[in-house]
């Protein structure tokens, strides 16, 4: 399912809603079928620079539009929706499949592995378009890989932008924080960590 920005993105903060990108591990972001190695990395940036491709963009080697990226996060996220931003000229992607928590996946495992969920996407040039997730499915994820099989009829496959739009958890941090509190238990850190909520935070 697709939604359409209803309104003006100065009058709300629309950065703040896609800043899932800031808890992204960049440097273990991978792709295959990538035409220029590493290329992937400069498709996950702030919302705003969505349709900004001066620092590159990620394409597919040419005759084959398929691609799969590999998304890992620095803390257990909650992902509401995905926004891709695709290129001109039948470049965009036309369909994205989703696996959580699985690693090391390649072409032949996502085309015989049933995804979490899959989208028939549009032509999304001017970044207004977010797909829904089926939320109940997208808790705790520590990674996503994002199949795009097929683009609109183009020769290469390209994608300006992915954005996400949910919560980060910090599950992982509050994992190594109690291993602390338990090698070196402190009362008072603990009341505080109780009072704070158990240091989970919210992105609207």
């Amino acid at each position: 399912m697709a939604c359409v920005h209803d309104h003006s993105c100065e009058e709300h903060d629309c950065s703040s809603n896609w800043s899932l990108f800031k808890h992204i591990d960049l440097s273990k972001v991978s792709a295959l079928n990538e035409a220029v190695p590493g290329s992937v990395k400069s498709v996950f940036k702030a919302w705003e620079h969505r349709l900004n491709s001066s620092e590159g963009y990620l394409e597919s080697n040419d005759g084959d539009p398929e691609l799969l990226v590999f998304i890992p996060f620095t803390s257990d996220v909650k992902i509401k929706s995905i926004s891709i931003v695709g290129g001109a000229d039948g470049t965009s992607p036309s369909k994205m499949r989703a696996f959580i928590n699985r690693e090391g996946i390649d072409f032949s495992d996502a085309q015989n592995m049933q995804a979490v969920q899959e989208w028939d996407l549009a032509e999304n040039t001017q970044g207004m378009l977010e797909y829904q997730t089926r939320y109940s499915k997208f808790q705790s994820v520590g990674n996503i890989t994002l199949h795009f099989p097929d683009n609109f009829g183009g020769d290469t496959s390209q994608i300006l932008y992915i954005g996400f739009k949910g919560e980060a958890t910090q599950l992982k941090r509050d994992v190594v924080a109690t291993i602390v509190y338990e090698l070196m238990p402190n009362p008072s850190d603990h009341k505080t960590k109780a009072e704070s909520g158990g240091g989970f935070s919210h992105v609207e």
